[in-house]
C-alpha cells in the first residue's frame, strides 16, 4: 500500500470549507503547536507551493514543492517531487485534498500518495494519522466557527 488517507465530515457548506482550506491554509495545515507558513502559494496547476513548518522548540522544516492540480471548489494537490522551475527533487509524496457535498455539509478527504511502500510506511510511522488527523480537526473547527 502506498496511499494513506484521512477523512472528516464537516457541518458546513462546501463553499465555506473551500474558502477556509485555501485562504486560511496557514491556520490548519500543520498540527499545533507547530505552525505552517506558505510562501508564494500559486493557486494553479504548475504553481509554486513553498511551505515552511515551525516547531515549538525552534525547529524549521522547509517544504518546497509544486501545485499539481487546482480544481476550484473541489480539490488541490501538491508534490515535493518537483521544485523551483520544474527541477526534480527527491520525491516523497503527492498530497491531494478534496471536498464534496454530503448531506447538509461537506466530506473532506486528504490523501498522501507515496512512490514506494517503504515511504508510505515511514510516513505512517512518522505519525501520519495523528498529524493529518489533527490538521483535519483544525480545519473542521475553523469551518464550523469553533
Amino acid at each position: 500500500m502506498t496511499e494513506l488517507s484521512i477523512t472528516r465530515f464537516i457541518a458546513a457548506p462546501p463553499a465555506r470549507v473551500w474558502d477556509v482550506m485555501t485562504n486560511r491554509i496557514d491556520e490548519w495545515r500543520c498540527p499545533k503547536p507547530w505552525r505552517a507558513e506558505f510562501h508564494g502559494l500559486e493557486k494553479r496547476a504548475g504553481g509554486v507551493s513553498n511551505c515552511t513548518m515551525y516547531g515549538p522548540d525552534g525547529e524549521v522544516h522547509p517544504h518546497p514543492g509544486t501545485v499539481l492540480a487546482w480544481d476550484e471548489g473541489k480539490r488541490f494537490a501538491f508534490t515535493d517531487a518537483i521544485v523551483d522551475d520544474l527541477q526534480p527533487a527527491g520525491p516523497f509524496m503527492i498530497g491531494v485534498w478534496t471536498i464534496a457535498p454530503e448531506g447538509n455539509g461537506t466530506r473532506y478527504t486528504a490523501v498522501a500518495r507515496h512512490w514506494t511502500e517503504d515511504d508510505a510506511k515511514r510516513h505512517a510511522e512518522m505519525g501520519f494519522e495523528d498529524g493529518w488527523g489533527a490538521c483535519a480537526d483544525q480545519l473542521v473547527a475553523l469551518c464550523v466557527g469553533q
